[in-house]
């Protein structure tokens, strides 16, 4: 890099305090993606301000409070226990809806709308939750959000097991979801604080497993344990987990969000020297009404007001509508198309699964590809390095492909294999997608990282939640063979999104107009 550049890049870095002070979202500095350690906290300047601006310790890269620095065990640790909770709640989220025969037939209910409302008032709650969470999640720190939540959403689910009527189900499914969402909202935020950028998108393939797989595997068990017990069964098996699950990530997970890190150590000075000057780098001097309410607004602004971020959010929320409505409809295409049987009828859901295991293959070794070796020539890393055109070129026209595949195949009841190859070039897309988008709002935002995937998670889940609504509607209208081809073309209508910001995105990131004042 030229002289003239590492000017530049310490500017950028001394310019960062006063930026995040002053409630600026922007995106992370290009020098500081190519730090080993500081692109999670974005405000390093190359002086300390005074002898109590508490910062890590020198040399950075060797201090063990530093996230960055600790240990590959510790670090998989983590990521692994958030992937596992990741992974259970949209599980919960389509577990039970081969049992919905049964619990409209237990309530006494008989509305295809209710029925489907079931299932998506549990993304509905993915919708909501994240507007609290992911806010307290940067202000109180991330583990205690995480066991809070995870908590919270095994008492919703012991409930909806023991609900004595379809309101009760309801209200307790969207609790479930509510609380759920945590380890979605903030688990981005997490890989982050942990992961240097060349290394982030394997972190990142395992941990967006969940949100995709997850509501996969759900009706696949969820069928089998419906016909050999009940419905009721399904929330105490996922209640069982969960309550494993909690008590691992009480002893695994540990805080990684800088700005807690670093309030902690200068709490830690003070009390040890009695000096109360000392004070975190990171530190605010507003009220902690002030800081709670910018953080509350934060993930909405930066959904409104973020070209980057409405965009892309957009997209992926109409992906995650249209993969939705296939979701809450597989069971009643295949049962009825194929004769599958409430128990096989889970094993429709087996295409877009193995779809999806081999994106994530492609997408994770593609995805840190580029980062790596522009490390090695010492050239500049760009969060639009994430939208690498081998990835979303495929994905993008992959599941509109599939779309059509599967309508088509569908409806002149081709043998149902064809269908099911229909759903792994969906699941192929839908998870390079998902996976492309999510790694480069994280290097874009960085120190807000928990509140962009919280902006993305609301908008594709409010969608995820809407969508299904009207699915077996649209087949009754116009069939499964046109009205596949009609969630074809919306997919292929927004396609262009992410390849425009691999083009534009530097330029839109870096002006700024676009930069989002809280």
């Amino acid at each position: 890099m030229s002289e003239n550049a590492n000017d530049d890049d310490k500017n950028d870095e001394c310019t960062k305090p006063e930026a995040l002070e002053a409630g600026v979202a922007s995106r992370v500095s290009t020098n500081e993606q190519l730090s080993a350690s500081n692109d999670t906290t974005a405000a390093k300047c190359e002086e300390p301000e005074s002898n109590f601006d508490v910062w890590w310790s020198e040399p950075e890269n060797e201090d063990p409070a530093n996230p960055r620095n600790w240990s590959n065990s510790r670090k998989w640790t983590i990521i692994a226990s958030l992937s596992l909770v990741t992974f259970l709640t949209p599980l919960a989220s389509s577990m039970s809806a081969p049992g919905v025969p049964q619990m409209l037939a237990d309530f006494k209910r008989d509305s295809t709308i209710l029925a489907t409302f079931v299932i998506s008032v549990f993304v509905l709650g993915f919708a909501f939750g994240p507007l609290v969470i992911a806010p307290l999640s940067e202000w109180t720190g991330r583990v205690p959000v995480y066991h809070a939540c995870n908590i919270l959403f095994l008492i919703f689910t012991i409930l909806c097991a023991v609900s004595k009527n379809m309101a009760m189900l309801i209200v307790f499914r969207f609790l479930a979801g509510f609380a759920g969402v945590a380890p979605i909202t903030c688990g981005s935020g997490t890989i982050a604080d942990l992961m240097p950028p060349e290394r982030r998108g394997v972190a990142m393939s395992l941990w967006s497993l969940g949100p995709l797989f997850g509501p996969i595997i759900g009706p696949i068990a969820g069928g089998f344990l419906v016909e050999a017990k009940d419905w009721r069964w399904v929330f105490w098996v996922i209640a069982i987990v969960s309550g494993a699950s909690t008590i691992v990530c009480f002893f695994t997970l540990k805080e990684t969000y800088p700005p807690i890190l670093l309030e902690r150590k200068a709490n830690q000075l003070r009390k040890e020297t009695g000096n109360s000057s000392y004070q975190s780098r990171l530190h605010s001097d507003l009220p902690k009404k002030e800081l709670f309410i910018r953080s509350i607004t934060r993930p909405m602004k930066m959904l409104l007001l973020s070209p980057i971020i409405f965009l892309m959010c957009s997209y992926v929320a109409i992906m995650y509508g249209l993969l939705y409505i296939l979701f809450t409809t597989y069971t009643f295409v295949f049962e009825g198309e194929y004769g599958f049987s409430s128990g096989t009828a889970g094993l429709a859901f087996l295409g877009s699964g193995v779809g999806m295991l081999l994106g994530l293959g492609f997408a994770a070794t593609q995805s840190d590809k580029r980062i790596k070796r522009k490390i090695a020539l010492g050239e500049l890393i760009l969060p639009e390095d994430r939208l690498r055109y081998p990835i979303i070129i495929p994905a993008c026209l992959g599941l509109p492909t599939g779309l059509f595949i599967y309508g088509w195949s569908t409806k002149y009841h081709v043998h149902w294999i064809v269908p099911q190859i229909g759903n792994a070039v969906i699941g192929f897309g839908v998870i390079g997608i998902l996976m492309c988008i999510q790694t480069y709002l994280v290097d874009a935002f960085a120190i807000h990282a928990a509140s962009a995937t919280a902006a993305n998670t609301v908008l594709r889940s409010l969608l995820g939640a809407v969508f299904p609504l009207f699915g077996l509607k649209l087949y009754d209208k116009i069939g499964l063979g046109w009205g596949n081809s009609l969630l074809g073309f919306i997919a292929l209508a927004i396609a262009p999104i992410p390849l425009g910001f691999r083009i534009f995105g530097e330029r839109i990131g870096t002006n700024p107009k676009w930069q989002v004042k809280f």
